[in-house]
């Protein structure tokens, strides 16, 4: 154990060890942020989907076209959709 007397190749050794560790902390940390991210996005996008199912009912009762049996029935269609749903399936 004569290489850990040699001040050098001690702190080399602890400086290497504090980049490995460093870096496995800011990856973990940086893939939970990622995580975290793509869930406020699905969390956004069921609701603009929602949002585009209300305007669209909206539209077909102002065109005359809806019934009352069809209120509702495009906004929970479309809510329920997930883009990454539809590309899992294409």
């Amino acid at each position: 154990m004569s290489f850990l007397r040699n001040p050098i190749t001690l702190f080399g050794t602890l400086n290497l060890s504090a980049i490995a560790g460093s870096t496995y902390y800011l990856r973990s940390h940086h893939v939970y942020n990622l995580e975290e991210f793509e869930a406020r996005l699905d969390e956004i996008e069921g609701t603009l989907r929602g949002h585009i199912g209300l305007i669209e009912e909206s539209l077909d009762r102002l065109e005359g076209k809806a019934t009352e049996a069809d209120r509702g029935k495009k906004m929970a269609e479309y809510y329920g959709k997930r883009g990454r749903d539809e590309k899992k399936n294409a």
